[in-house]
């Protein structure tokens, strides 16, 4: 069974920084592309980024990009995103998640509040 496990969420204040962790588990971490996405109160699934299973290759969402870093390790089945300068409008559940849409698997989330 695939799990998708995300912890690191909390309150923060406008300009500061979280580290989101994804402990993954049920299926081949290592071969699979991973995701995280996120919704804000109200507004339907945003993908914010994606890493490749080498993590060769990063790709971001306008709105984050030069703020938010994906990485991964795959020697601990683990997906993280280090999320930078954070703003009010970054207050979302973050998932990690198989694919970038409502139809792939995700987890329970992690809730990121960004206010002062």
């Amino acid at each position: 069974e695939v799990q998708l496990v995300e912890s690191g969420g909390g309150l923060v204040q406008p300009g500061g920084s979280l580290r989101l962790s994804c402990a993954a588990s049920g299926f081949r971490f290592s071969s699979s592309n991973m995701y995280w996405v996120r919704q804000a109160p109200g507004k339907g699934l945003e993908w914010v980024s994606r890493i490749t299973s080498g993590g060769g290759t990063t790709n971001y969402a306008d709105s984050v990009k030069g703020r938010f870093a994906i990485s991964r390790d795959n020697a601990k089945n683990t997906l993280y995103l280090q999320m930078n300068s954070l703003k009010p409008e970054d207050t979302a559940v973050y998932y990690c998640a198989l694919g970038p849409t409502t139809q792939n698997t995700r987890g329970q989330g992690t809730q990121v509040t960004v206010s002062s």
